[in-house]
């Protein structure tokens, strides 16, 4: 007959065998099944670089070796002068200034103290007279200019001459001219200043020597 075990030594076998479970359980879990089945080829995870676009477009590989290149024709040198800069454009001609003609008489003097040079000027299409003066008379004076044209038209104009010794001009407005600056004649007259006649010449200058006459 076999011996029977006091309740005392069960309990005892109960707790031994509840602490093997309990150290056995994590060793199992942590090895895991056994047999994992072989993925195939390709079907790698994200990581590796394996898979997806990347190899199709020679990404994410490892070292790679370089494939000779196609013998070709030599690129043409590069030029290295730099490029020509394009022409400027050509600016629109200005029409060139007129030539100014002048067609004077001789430089006078009076005694009083008056002088005078007269001119005939001619610019494009435009004729007048001018005549320069220097007054050192001591008093104010009256210049009378008169431009004479070709058949016998006249432009008469006055200037007041201060009693300045000073230079001093007198000219005629431009009018369109009717034939060459030689064929119009200027004469000045340089008298006192005053009603009537009374008032003395003092000087009269013209472009033309012929005519020029001092007092």
């Amino acid at each position: 007959m076999s011996p029977v075990m006091s309740p005392a030594k069960l309990r005892m076998i109960g707790l031994g065998a509840a602490v093997a479970v309990a150290v056995l359980l994590p060793i199992v879990a942590v090895a895991g099944p056994t047999g994992d089945p072989v993925r195939p080829a390709g079907t790698g995870d994200a990581k590796s670089g394996d898979g997806g676009l990347l190899p199709d477009l020679g990404l994410g590989l490892g070292s790679r070796t370089a494939e000779p290149a196609v013998a070709g024709p030599d690129p043409a040198p590069a030029s290295a002068a730099p490029s020509a800069p394009s022409a400027p454009s050509t600016p629109s001609a200005v029409p060139a200034a007129p030539e100014r003609i002048t067609k004077c008489g001789p430089e006078l003097a009076s005694p009083e103290g008056i002088e005078a040079q007269t001119c005939v000027l001619a610019e494009g299409p435009d004729t007048w007279a001018r005549t320069y003066y220097r007054n050192a008379t001591g008093q104010e004076l009256d210049a009378f200019l008169t431009l004479m044209a070709p058949g016998g038209r006249t432009v008469h104009v006055r200037c007041p001459v201060a009693a300045q010794d000073e230079p001093g001009t007198c000219e005629t407005p431009r009018e369109r001219g009717q034939g060459k600056a030689t064929a119009y004649t200027a004469v000045a007259e340089f008298a006192g200043t005053g009603e009537g006649g009374s008032t003395p010449l003092l000087l009269r200058s013209g472009s033309n020597t012929a005519d020029t006459e001092g007092s």
